[in-house]
């Protein structure tokens, strides 16, 4: 149950706060005064896109918060909308996703919109609304016919990829082996080419290196060279050792530089013995490289991209070679997925045409309350051919209606009026209310089109709901609002210049004020008797 709604800074609302209780919760006004923006706030607990032009002007952010009351016990949620467009949520007070608060929220709330009636026409919509009446069975049978439907439509695929591989298979084979002897025949290793590209200025500049580490080695080492000359100095250092420790510190820096020059002094002579030129290391190289860059370029651009167009071609070699084999096995896959798929289908089929009738006789009798006693509904299932079957079905469900005795059912969009159509979601939703078990319903102005006694035939259907869940109404019709247990009057007024919504609970002489206005606009001494007299008739 929703027991508190506040809202904060959403369009033409400064702060509302609003104190639901059980039963049945009404909520009336003048056309335009914000009883949409309420609507509008709950549906951003359900998780839905929030929109930055609804946060009221000059604020930075719009705020809803809810507190339920759910079978573990107090659940509180709260969305932000920021004036840029940034959402952020909370449930229980840690932060939580939108995706989140969707599924926590969404289930204890079923919102119907003002055009939500507008799906009833759309067929593709009634397969929905059968297996939700339908519960555990029907959702069983349909979660079993998508997965072989899924699997049927994977083994399909994979036939078709090995009779298209097939085609032509004897050109494709040979030009598979080729791809890899081509390969094959250089025998890349991966990097091969960056560590080639590195060794390749070495190997041509061999001889002028040598040189180099040749006259850097007699630089360090003969005679009158680096270290002789700092072996001198060292020598003359030492023999005024003991007396200046600044002195001693730079003999002994300078001790340390004499090892460093002998290391680098072997370090040049290796080198210049190693590195030399040769030729034939050096044309090998390049013609490696070379090989390497032409594999490149047929099957690049990375050598990586070389060893993994291998890896593909073999494979597609292996399935081809399988051949017909290969085929058969796949064909003998599809056959038998086809056939846990139909044997699916028909379990689905199967429940949902027990279901039909059933949900149709509901819906029936529940019409005969909104005053059309002769209203008859029939489910029409049309088999599909296979390669049609959708993850919805194998067949295209329709809910077929008749309002009138002797005339036989057609779809509701050729047939149904407007007031009709709203009955008939009323109708739907007090059904499905029943077999969900969702402990807060919401209707927005559901009773588009009707009035009169039709309109007491609602305002009764709705309260009887009320005894099984929690039912928000938005109405304009008196015949409606009188039947609730409690009434909430939504209005506009000035505030400092500006246009503020407000959300009262109303009761004793202010709902019957209110009542009368519906009645007649005014609060005319007849209005008042007419809407007290209303009032008495649907306590009872």
């Amino acid at each position: 149950m929703l027991e508190e709604l506040h809202v904060r800074d959403l369009a033409l609302i400064d702060d509302a706060w609003l104190e639901l209780g059980p039963g049945l919760t009404v909520l009336t006004g003048e056309t335009g005064a914000g009883k949409t923006i309420l609507v509008g706030a709950l549906k951003l607990l359900l998780g839905e896109r929030a929109d930055s032009t609804l946060v009221r002007s000059g604020t930075a952010e719009a705020l809803v918060e809810g507190r339920f009351l759910a079978e573990d016990g107090e659940l509180l949620v709260k969305r932000r909308v920021s004036a840029e467009g940034r959402s952020r949520c909370a449930i229980g007070g840690e932060m939580a996703s939108v995706g989140e608060l969707a599924s926590t929220v969404g289930p204890l709330v079923d919102l119907h919109g003002q055009h939500e009636h507008q799906a009833l026409l759309q067929p593709s919509r009634h397969a929905e609304y059968l297996d939700r009446f339908g519960g555990g069975e029907t959702g069983r049978a349909l979660a079993e016919y998508r997965e072989a439907l899924a699997a049927c439509r994977h083994a399909e695929a994979e036939l078709e990829r090995r009779a298209t591989a097939l085609t032509d298979r004897e050109r494709r084979v040979e030009y598979l082996r080729f791809q890899i002897a081509d390969i094959d025949g250089v025998a890349p290793l991966p990097a091969e080419d960056d560590e080639l590209s590195q060794r390749l200025p070495v190997l041509r500049h061999g001889e002028k290196l040598a040189h180099a580490a040749s006259e850097a080695f007699r630089a360090l080492r003969d005679e009158a060279g680096a270290s002789e000359r700092a072996a001198e100095a060292v020598g003359a250092l030492g023999a005024v050792s003991g007396i200046d420790p600044d002195l001693d510190a730079l003999h002994d820096r300078l001790s340390s530089a004499i090892v460093e020059l002998d290391d680098i002094g072997v370090a040049v002579r290796d080198y210049g013995e190693r590195v030399g030129h040769d030729p034939r290391a050096l044309d090998e190289a390049e013609s490696r490289l070379a090989a390497l860059q032409a594999l490149k370029k047929k099957y690049g651009p990375g050598l990586d991209d070389v060893l993994a167009a291998r890896e593909t071609a073999v494979l597609e070699l292996d399935t081809l070679e399988a051949g017909e084999e290969g085929l058969r096995l796949a064909e003998q896959q599809v056959a038998e997925a086809r056939q846990r798929a139909q044997a699916a289908g028909e379990r689905l089929t199967a429940a949902r045409e027990a279901a039909g009738p059933r949900l149709a006789a509901e819906l029936a009798a529940v019409l005969g309350e909104l005053a059309m006693p002769a209203a008859r509904l029939e489910l029409s299932l049309e088999p599909l051919p296979f390669d049609r079957w959708t993850p919805d079905g194998p067949h295209r469900l329709e809910l077929l209606f008749s309002s009138n005795t002797g005339e036989p059912p057609r779809p509701l969009s050729k047939i149904a009026s407007g007031g009709e159509v709203s009955r008939v979601m009323l109708a739907l939703k007090t059904v499905l209310g029943a077999a969900d078990a969702v402990p807060v319903l919401v209707f927005d102005e559901i009773d588009v089109g009707i009035g009169g006694a039709t309109a007491l035939a609602v305002g009764r259907l709705l309260k009887s709901l009320s005894a099984r869940h929690q039912v928000l109404v938005v109405t304009h019709l008196a015949q409606v609002a009188a039947f609730g247990d409690g009434h909430i009057v939504v209005s506009k007024r000035e505030s400092d210049g500006r246009t503020v919504t407000d959300a009262a609970r109303v009761s004793g002489a202010m709902r019957v004020a209110e009542i009368a206005r519906m009645l007649s606009g005014s609060d005319s001494a007849a209005s008042l008797a007419h809407a007290e007299e209303l009032l008495s008739a649907t306590s009872v």
